[in-house]
């Protein structure tokens, strides 16, 4: 089993963190670059005092030791490389090196020191890689140590060269761990147009490679801390992120069992971050799945109930008019068998309605809906479904055309809702009164009867589903869903629906609905 610490995430994290230290680490490759530049400056000043060395020798018009040892005298040691003049025949005749110690007392350059040849553990190991690299990608010195004594100069392609009366230049490698070269030049000395010897300018790359060695320590140090610190803050990381992760999804995993039933919760977490952002909505979440659950549990409870009391009429209905022998008897227990499957398909027509509008409500088209000439044209249609019979319709608009985002179906089906319930109540020489007014962003439309009225304790329950407040059986007949239906649509387009009492008596329903624009 991966430990917590070493999640996908946690690798992730740390491959970032070290790209991220590699990448000024990428800056060590700009060195070679830069050690380059300096071995071709190097390269010219070398050549330029070559060429200044082996100028005054042309001066004199003659190429004897004597004058070419007296030049080296009297550059009294002020020049940078080490400088020799060779005759035709390969003989040395001058050495700038048997004339004493240099005037800035820099350790002669052909000699590194003992830091370059002795370089720690540490520079080693952080060198490897670019040494590998520069395997790869460089050509490879070839040429003899910086210890080589040749029998004589004539045996090296430099000297040879500028004996042919051309530029000679070669690299050496010096000797010792520490990778260092010695650059040799050969400009040739010509007297009335013949080449009569050779200067040979040589100079070793140690101060430079000194420099740099210093550098790419320093780097390689600042890496190992920075490295360090990476694994650092990715194991802080791991466990600020990845582990409070892993256990939210070893918990998802074990909230529900293999029948999908909740087995507990998800706790909300303190933590000010986006972890405990996320814990407290997955607690919501589960809260609200645990309500739904519960309701959808308690709604199949309900509609089981409430089959059983027309379920159970139907069969003692059944076994009466199984037994008697009156035509009128039977046709009277028919009649109650048939008004009691009525009201069982009424029952399951509202039940599967009421659970459309719980899933693809939201999924549903919205379009403007003028609500004045909706409530007028179901009032009118209520009027004359009727036929004159029961209570009066009182229809008062607002004096301008309302309208709201909602699907017309939706709203005729919550204001048929409503009138339904308004007339079952009211007494046969009542009034039933709607009006319609605008108060602010909202459209308000109230519809008032003359019943009976709905104690205070009652206001909200009657729109939970199933429940029925019937005093003296007044509306008989409802199955206990319309105005749930009815909240349910309106809360769905964001609005309100509440339930009163109404001055002089009655009860009375008000529904607010967000204006369209």
């Amino acid at each position: 089993m991966t430990p917590q610490w070493l999640s996908r995430i946690s690798v992730r994290l740390l491959a970032f963190n070290v790209l991220v230290v590699f990448l000024p680490m990428a800056g060590v490759l700009v060195l070679d670059t830069y050690e380059r530049h300096l071995l071709e400056a190097q390269e010219r000043t070398m050549a330029q005092e070559g060429r200044l060395l082996a100028a005054a020798l042309e001066a004199t018009n003659r190429f004897e030791a004597a004058d070419a040892q007296g030049i080296l005298v009297q550059l009294g040691q002020r020049h940078l490389a080490r400088l020799r003049i060779i005759d035709r025949h390969g003989e040395l005749r001058a050495d700038s090196s048997r004339l004493g110690p240099r005037r800035d007392e820099i350790p002669p350059p052909e000699q590194p020191t003992a830091q370059a040849n002795e370089a720690p553990f540490l520079y080693r190991i952080g060198s490897l890689p670019f040494r590998a690299l520069r395997r790869f990608t460089q050509p490879p010195i070839d040429e003899p140590g910086d210890n080589w004594d040749p029998a004589s100069f004539l045996e090296a392609p430099e000297v040879r060269d500028a004996l042919d009366g051309r530029y000679g230049a070669t690299t050496r490698i010096t000797p010792g761990s520490q990778r260092s070269v010695t650059l040799y030049i050969a400009i040739p000395v010509r007297i009335d147009g013949v080449v009569e010897g050779v200067v040979l300018v040589s100079q070793s790359t140690g101060r430079i490679l000194q420099a740099l060695y210093s550098v790419r320590l320093d780097v390689f140090r600042v890496f190992l801390v920075s490295l360090s610190v990476a694994m650092v803050l990715t194991l802080l990381l791991a466990t600020t992120i990845a582990r409070p992760l892993s256990r939210l999804r070893r918990r998802a995993e074990a909230i529900l069992d293999r029948r999908g039933r909740l087995r507990g919760s998800f706790e909300p977490s303190n933590r000010s971050d986006e972890i405990g952002d996320l814990e407290r909505a997955l607690a919501e979440l589960t809260r609200r799945l645990e309500e739904h659950l519960q309701f959808t549990e308690s709604f199949a409870a309900d509609v089981s109930h409430e089959f059983k009391n027309p379920l159970a009429a139907i069969r003692s209905a059944t076994e009466m008019a199984l037994e008697v022998e009156d035509p009128d008897e039977r046709r009277r227990f028919l009649t109650m068998i048939q008004n009691d499957v009525a009201r069982m398909e009424r029952l399951l027509n509202e039940a599967r309605e009421i659970s459309r509008i719980d899933a693809r409500i939201d999924q549903e088209e919205l379009e403007r809906v003028a609500i004045d000439q909706l409530l007028q044209g179901v009032v009118e249609a209520f009027r004359l479904r009727r036929g004159g019979r029961g209570p009066e319709f009182n229809l008062a608009l607002a004096d301008r055309e309302v309208t709201v985002m909602a699907s017309a179906d939706r709203l005729t089906q919550v204001i048929e809702n409503l009138l339904a319930n308004a007339v079952s109540f009211s007494p046969t020489d009542g009034t039933v009164t709607v009006t319609l007014r605008v108060e602010d962003n909202f459209t308000v439309f109230t519809i008032a009867d003359e019943g009976p009225g709905i104690p205070e304790e009652h206001f909200e329950r009657i729109f939970s589903r199933f429940f029925s407040y019937r005093p003296d059986h007044t509306g008989d007949g409802h199955s206990g869903l319309g105005l749930s239906i009815v909240r349910a649509v309106v809360e769905a387009y964001h609005g309100t629906v509440t339930a009163g009492d109404r001055s002089g008596g009655g009860a009375k329903m008000t529904v607010r609905l967000p204006l369209a624009d």
